[in-house]
């Protein structure tokens, strides 16, 4: 069953490299309202989680609205990143930029940039944050990613990121290479750090208390980088940019700050780019999941699991 798994995945993935972008990313939004009305449990997750944030200012009707865009778009950004794969950097740049380049080299080492570390969600197309490195090349991109169950798409995925350039660290199997790389300069390491966290901190989103991911946090203290946010925003049809954030601070008069108020402020930058834009997130995921009975959230259990507490690559 791998091998005729891979055989349809391939050719999916070759019949839409093989139209214009502006074509996938309209063919991508028709799928996506297909599966709005089809997937009736994501549905119901989504509805759910933007009631619960915006209910209090939004009417139904609009909520609903609000639900079946973000399916269209994430029908469009997951069609439209099988496409820009494989696009090059001029063929890519009509349809996507990168502000904020210089925010990430201040600070410059004679031996080249400071490793940073880049905390990233899922804000629109970000299957493009791996394309940092081609907008500023001094960088040597990386991020983190746990491998799908099914062997085969996994293979075709990440055939499609390698072409990137950006390195991908299982999360699960290749903690020791990810340490190895963190000792080099000029590593730009990207962790996506908006969902559900096993081992995070109990800290508010929008309003109501999740689990957070504390990995950019501990990453940025412990192999003392400086720390941003990355918000990848569609400014229209086929068309996104993504947005580097103002350095976060990482110490307090001389001292490291803790792994609580780090990441918050990393949060506190998630819900800005969710009320600009909210279609924008990822809303079908379970964020908002109950406290279990055994706390998770303390900072001395977090540092001494740090590549576990890495959420999945771009």
């Amino acid at each position: 069953m791998d091998p005729v798994l891979y055989l349809v995945a391939l050719g999916l993935m070759k019949f839409l490299q093989a139209l214009p972008l502006p074509w996938v990313a309209r063919l991508g939004r028709l799928v996506g309202g297909l599966v709005w009305w089809l997937d009736r449990r994501h549905r119901r997750v989504a509805l759910r989680n933007l009631t619960m944030c915006f209910g209090a200012e939004k009417t139904p009707a609009q909520i609903r609205r609000l639900a079946r865009e973000n399916f269209l778009r994430i029908g469009e950004n997951f069609a439209s990143s099988v496409k820009t794969a494989v696009m090059t950097p001029d063929e890519l740049r009509p349809h996507f930029e990168f502000v904020g380049a210089e925010k990430l080299l201040a600070h410059q080492r004679n031996a080249g940039p400071q490793s940073r570390i880049v905390a990233i969600g899922h804000f629109g197309n970000f299957e493009l944050y791996a394309r940092f490195g081609q907008y500023v090349p001094v960088f040597k991109c990386a991020t983190t990613y746990r491998g799908l169950r099914q062997p085969a798409l996994n293979r075709v995925l990440q055939s499609l990121r390698e072409r990137s350039g950006c390195r991908f660290f299982e999360r699960r199997t290749d903690a020791a290479a990810l340490k190895a790389a963190m000792s080099d300069t000029g590593l730009l390491l990207g962790l996506l750090a908006d969902q559900n966290a096993k081992g995070g901190v109990r800290i508010p989103f929008l309003g109501h208390e999740c689990a957070a991911s504390t990995a950019p946090a501990i990453f940025a203290l412990r192999y003392h980088c400086p720390l941003h946010t990355g918000i990848c925003y569609r400014v229209g049809p086929a068309r996104w940019r993504i947005e580097a954030g103002d350095e976060i601070p990482t110490l307090e008069n001389g001292r490291p700050r803790s792994v609580e108020a780090i990441t918050r402020d990393i949060n506190r930058a998630f819900e800005a780019a969710i009320h600009r834009d909210p279609a924008n997130w990822f809303w079908v995921h379970n964020r908002w999941k109950p406290r279990k009975s055994k706390d998770q959230g303390r900072q001395s259990k977090i540092a001494e699991s740090e590549p576990a507490n890495a959420e999945d690559g771009a």
